[in-house]
């Protein structure tokens, strides 16, 4: 199974990371965040974008995945 989490840098999504990237069933994990998150995995990719009303930008990125957990905050 492959994952997308956005917001894995938060309290919730690095939970929902940390279980995903332990689970056997998971291949892979995109996270998904404003900024980078500093942790390194065989099953891990990361793609940073700024405004994530943009992310039509990566079609190619996002396709093939099987889930996405959105623990992304809301900007203020």
């Amino acid at each position: 199974m492959k994952i997308i989490i956005t917001g894995a840098t938060g309290m919730v999504g690095e939970g929902v990371l940390l279980e995903c990237l332990s689970n056997p069933m998971v291949t892979e994990v995109l996270i998904i965040n404003r900024k980078h998150y500093d942790i390194t995995h065989s099953k891990l990719k990361e793609l940073i974008v700024k405004d994530f009303t943009e992310i039509g930008n990566y079609p190619d990125t996002l396709k093939q995945y099987d889930g996405c957990f959105f623990c992304a905050a809301p900007v203020r």
